[in-house]
Formats: structure tokens, sequence, C-alpha cells
């Protein structure tokens, strides 16, 4: 069957064929059977994947064969920065990688769509000033695109449909996913969104005043007592604060905070002041030793608002406590 036929779709609920095969055969999508983290326990994203992909950037021409698992199950440090090269990302600059919450969904959708194919990468990271330039030139380009933090993609493979791969990621509600028509979607690793060409907002000239700001984990599961990366994206306006106390709560309940959770023990200040990107991207914090396993959000407050308009809070993704042997907190 050509991989442009894959996928069946009905008003009220979309199935694929490949889906519905896959699920008489009884056999597991998410991760294969041979995973080393299928063996250990739970994987350190919530979509995974195999962690094999084939990367080719038109805009470079760079291509890459990578695993990002190494053979006992943790991140392959050497593959995720194989990747930031196809990607054209300043590694070192930055200080992080590509986000890997971002790869192992990319491997997750791929290996459902057609596993083992090239994915060709049309636009990967772009710098704030890149951006700026596209935006100008009239592309769909927001003003604080997550391309700007490496955290996200445009993309095509060859003979997959891209409304209909736009439909199976939506349909997650698992990050962000545009399609603006062809087989080329947008997938980002930051809050659960879709839109297409004449919804995305990409050409508003309405000011930003910092009201789309993101928080992310750099992890979706934890164990007690593990260390905690906490990154902002989506900032317009730098020159604010965050109060240097986190508060966790459980994610249906977000009323009534379980814990709180010091970012940084050397600042004696109750609010920490965000300069620049990278200061944004790097805030520690520790999970508490006696929290039982669940789901959970973890909440910043800001301080210093230069706008009005500018949120007073933020929640990040929904993160899991387990404790499962052999599972590391570990990210590349």
């Amino acid at each position: 069957m050509p991989t442009d036929r894959l996928f069946l779709w009905y008003p009220e609920k979309k199935v694929s064929v490949f889906l519905i095969c896959i699920t008489f055969l009884g056999l597991v999508l998410t991760v294969p059977a041979s995973s080393p983290q299928a063996a250990q326990g739970p994987e350190p994203f919530f979509l995974m994947g195999s962690g094999k992909l084939h990367l080719k950037n038109l805009r470079n021409t760079k291509e890459a064969r990578v695993e990002l698992l190494n053979p006992d199950g943790s991140l392959n440090d050497a593959a995720f920065t194989e990747v930031d090269r196809v990607f054209g990302f300043p590694t070192e600059e930055k200080g992080e990688h590509i986000s890997p919450r971002l790869l192992f969904m990319l491997s997750y959708f791929a290996d459902l769509a057609a596993p083992g194919k090239m994915i060709v990468i049309e636009s990967g990271y772009r710098s704030a000033d890149y951006n700026d330039k596209i935006r100008q030139k009239g592309a769909n380009a927001a003003k604080t695109s997550t391309h700007i933090d490496g955290m996200a993609l445009d993309f095509r493979i060859d003979g997959v449909d891209g409304k209909n791969l736009w439909e199976t990621v939506r349909g997650m509600n698992c990050c962000g996913v545009g399609h603006y028509g062809g087989k080329t979607i947008h997938l980002d690793a930051g809050r659960p969104r879709f839109w297409e060409a004449a919804t995305s907002g990409t050409k508003s000239k309405e000011p930003d005043y910092n009201r789309h700001l993101y928080l992310s984990t750099d992890l979706d599961r934890y164990t007690p007592g593990a260390k905690v990366r906490l990154s902002l994206s989506g900032i317009g306006t730098f020159g604010f604060g965050v109060e240097n106390t986190a508060r966790l709560y459980g994610s249906a309940d977000t009323e009534k905070p379980i814990a709180q959770m010091q970012l940084a023990d050397n600042i004696k200040s109750e609010c920490i002041s965000l300069e620049d990107h990278k200061a944004s991207r790097f805030l520690y914090t520790t999970v508490p030793e006696e929290l039982p396993g669940g789901r959970y959000k973890i909440k910043l407050d800001f301080c210093r608002r230069p706008f009005e308009q500018m949120p007073t809070e933020v929640f990040s993704n929904e993160i899991e406590l387990a404790n499962p042997a052999g599972f590391s907190n570990q990210s590349p």
C-alpha cells in the first residue's frame, strides 16, 4: 500500500489502517520490544518511538542517521550533537542541544507513519535575526517562534500526506503542530495547540508583551530527589524576573500547591533576574524526596514584569514521578 494512503479518516474519530493492523497483531507501537528502555522501565519521555532517525536538512544539505538511545537505554549525547549539526544549532553557544523531547516525539510519529524513511527538514533552528528577516519577507514565522529555542522543525516525509500526519499529531494533544498545505508540517515541543495557514496568527502585528511564555522541563519522568532543569521559551522581551521559589501541584488540581522547591541556593534575592536567553533556559530545582508517584506540574511566579499584559505565573508541562530500578534522570 502506498504510504500516502496509509491513513483513513472518519468524521468523528480518526483511525489509521496502520493502527488497526498493529492492534490486531498485538504489537506495541510506542517502543519496540527490543528497546533497552522497554526492559528497564518507564522512558524519560511520554512519547519515545525507536529513537532512530534519518535526517536531511534542505537548507544546509547536511544529513545523518542517528540512534538517540545507547545500548543500555541511556540518552546518547553524541547522537544529539550530530543532530545539532544537521539542524544548524550552535550547541556550544547555547549550552544545550536541540530539544530531546522534540526529537523523541519526531521519532514516535515518524515510526508510526513511515518507519525508517528519511525525514526532510525544511526549517530547523533559526536565530532570532534570521527569524525576523523571514517574517519581514512574509514567511509563516511567529515573533517568538519555537524554532529560535531549538524546539521546533518544519518537515516532510516523502510518500506521507501532510494533512493526515497533522491530524494524527493533533489527535495526541501533545505538542504544537501546524499545517500550511502540502506534505510539510510544523512540529514543536511547546504547549499543545494546532493550526492551519488561515489560523496560524504568525503575521500578527500585535505586541507580544511576553504573553506566550512557556515553561518546560528537561524530561517528562523523574524519581524523588532528582534534579530538574526548567526552561522558558516564547520570550519577546527580557529584563524580567522569576521568584526564587517554584511550587509543585498535582496535575488535576492546580489550585493548592503540594510542595515548594527553591530554584537557586546561591541567590539570596527572592527575584531571580532573567536578562538574556541563556539565563531563561537554565533554571534548576529538585524534586522533593517524600513525594508519592503520580502526575504533577511546576509553577513559576514572575516578578519585575515589564508589561502589565505579561502573565503573573506559568505552569510547566505535565511530569510524572516514578521510581523504577535502572531509570536514569539524565538529559543529554
